[in-house]
């Protein structure tokens, strides 16, 4: 458990901004291995694993992720965490892109990484995407949506 727990931190030193080695990182992994952000129902394998890294930290620069508890249970290692830094390069959506706010951002995330061999076969990625969003100044069209629905609801 001991040797789970210090490949995951590992994992989390090489993703750091001021570190950022995605072919350090992606060694961690398996052959096989995904990385799946659950907030937006993304999966990632291979040569896309370390560029998720390197995205993250396009958009965040001084990336860095404040440990908060670090669990291993044998072959599964619970992290609480926040995600931090500041939104100095676009942020990437489905919609386009979001430019930088300069905006800095605190987001409660908590993280289940699989091993197996000693290697990482699946992380999962939990972050407050609502949380991430309104801090770097997007805020949901609540009235639209609600105005959407009723005009839904009455034409059907």
């Amino acid at each position: 458990m001991e040797s789970n727990e210090k490949t995951i931190r590992e994992a989390y030193r090489l993703a750091e901004g001021n570190v950022l080695n995605g072919d350090g990182f992606l060694a961690l992994f398996t052959e096989d291995g995904s990385f799946n952000d659950m907030s937006t129902s993304q999966s990632f394998r291979g040569e896309q694993i370390p560029q998720v890294i390197a995205g993250l930290a396009r958009s965040f620069p001084d990336v860095h992720r404040e440990l908060l508890e670090v669990r291993a249970f044998g072959d599964v290692v619970a992290v609480e965490l926040r995600i931090q830094g500041t939104h100095l390069g676009a942020f990437p959506t489905p919609a386009g892109d979001i430019p930088p706010t300069g905006n800095r951002i605190d987001v409660p995330a908590a993280d289940l990484w699989y091993l197996r061999d000693g290697k990482i076969e699946r992380f999962n990625c939990y972050n407050s995407m609502n949380v991430w969003l309104d801090q770097i100044g997007v805020h949901p069209d609540f009235k639209s949506a609600v105005e959407a629905t009723g005009t839904a609801a009455t034409t059907a």
